[in-house]
């Protein structure tokens, strides 16, 4: 029998992306975009009924398709349409946002579009909030048979890093590059003070 080395661990294909989130019991989690809805749904799951998951989407058939994914997992997701441009959350109101950039979320926007998706994803997490970039890598020898993923240039390069940074995001750091994703994740600052301070070090 032939196996795979480069299957995903364990047969459970989001296991690195909710493993990169690092989401727990009681988070509130809110989403911009969700090009996999499994994915989007297998995330939302760690948060449990003391969290909150929500996810904003851009057209009525994406919302039929996340609402489908949660259904099937048993998972509560609030998904809505909207403006990722101007997110319907209030200030402060997530512990995490996921920008799932693995449909070109960010690939298909000028830069200073993609630089107010990045400010109001700021604008919604708590200080001290994360937000996650996620994109697809560049597929190299036998991954270009193996992974299906579309590659995300913004993410894979380090620009979205150099994005974040300069919306307010502080420790901007890559996480991983594996299984054909990439992960980038920014720290929102607990207060303006220490943003001075970190960009001063």
């Amino acid at each position: 029998m032939f196996l795979n080395p480069f299957s995903q661990r364990g047969g459970d294909p989001h296991m690195l992306a909710v493993s990169m989130t690092g989401v727990k019991l009681g988070d509130r989690v809110a989403f911009v975009g969700a090009p996999d809805p499994g994915r989007t749904a297998a995330i939302a799951a760690r948060v449990g009924l003391s969290g909150h998951a929500a996810a904003a989407v851009a057209d009525e058939a994406a919302v039929t398709r996340v609402n489908k994914a949660a259904a099937n997992a048993g998972v509560l997701l609030d998904a809505t349409v909207a403006d990722a441009g101007r997110l319907p959350y209030g200030d402060g109101e997530f512990d995490l946002a996921v920008i799932d950039d693995t449909g070109a979320l960010l690939e298909q926007l000028a830069e200073p579009d993609r630089a107010v998706i990045a400010r109001d994803a700021a604008r919604i997490l708590r200080p001290g909030g994360r937000v996650l970039v996620i994109g697809g890598s560049e597929p190299t020898g036998l991954n270009k048979l193996l992974v299906r993923t579309p590659g995300s240039p913004l993410v894979a390069s380090g620009e979205i890093n150099a994005l974040l940074a300069a919306s307010g995001f502080s420790i901007v750091r890559t996480l991983a590059e594996r299984e054909g994703l990439v992960f980038v994740e920014g720290l929102k600052p607990r207060t303006q003070s220490s943003r001075a301070e970190h960009t001063s070090l």
